[in-house]
């Protein structure tokens, strides 16, 4: 039992470090083209808010598994909307592994809940 309470903490935290890693990887189109150094640098820059807003996200939901619950459910969210039904394969290997975290952080949230207390 103590095995599964702690995979259900660890196994979203790791993931979600994991597709943060993952969606920094596409910040690196920033150094394609005949750009200067710094505007290539500006570019890379920018391409990584995301990455740190969601870093936030990520710390937050570390310690309140219902707020990365929320807010992961919200971002995968915000990302089909935006994208809409124009590309499918897109919502499904952003938004779905930002969906996939929120249920994870949901039961592992829920299984806390219902651990009974020391």
């Amino acid at each position: 039992m103590r095995t599964a309470r702690g995979a259900l903490y660890w196994i979203p935290r790791i993931l979600a470090i994991g597709f943060g890693l993952f969606v920094s990887l596409f910040a690196l189109d920033s150094f394609s083209g005949d750009a200067s150094i710094w505007e290539k640098l500006g570019r890379f820059g920018v391409h990584l808010i995301p990455v740190a807003v969601y870093g936030v996200i990520v710390a937050l939901a570390w310690r309140w598994e219902w707020v990365g619950a929320v807010l992961f459910a919200v971002l995968g969210g915000v990302y089909v909307a935006t994208m809409g039904r124009h590309r499918l394969d897109w919502n499904l290997i952003i938004a779905g592994p930002l969906f996939l975290l929120s249920a994870l952080f949901v039961v592992g949230w829920l299984r806390r809940a219902q651990a009974p207390k020391r």
